[in-house]
């Protein structure tokens, strides 16, 4: 699956606001690498933290590799270069019914 977001894109993130939940795109860093601050889908809270994907299923730089992540804030909207909402990542029984 191509990322939603590519390198270079300018981001508004929120800190605070509305509780995280899964499916949201945020900025968090990973407690095993905390130099490290990442952009990521959440997929489910764990062990007090958060465990992040990335939309491309064959590049496992997320939770795989570094385990549970801290959120640091929400991804509210994409501004440059595109504007607009990182979208919501579509089903398996969605992508399969449009191919």
């Amino acid at each position: 699956m191509a990322p939603t977001l590519r390198h270079g894109d300018m981001l508004l993130v929120r800190r605070g606001g509305r509780p995280v939940r899964p499916g949201d795109v945020v900025v968090a860093s990973f407690r095993s690498r905390p130099e490290l601050l990442v952009v990521k889908r959440v997929q489910r809270a764990q062990g007090g933290g958060w465990w992040l994907i990335g939309d491309n299923d064959l590049v496992t730089d997320d939770s795989r590799a570094y385990g549970v992540a801290d959120v640091l804030g929400r991804v509210l909207c994409r501004y440059w270069p595109h504007p607009g909402r990182p979208g919501r990542r579509p089903s398996a029984a969605t992508s399969e019914a449009d191919e």
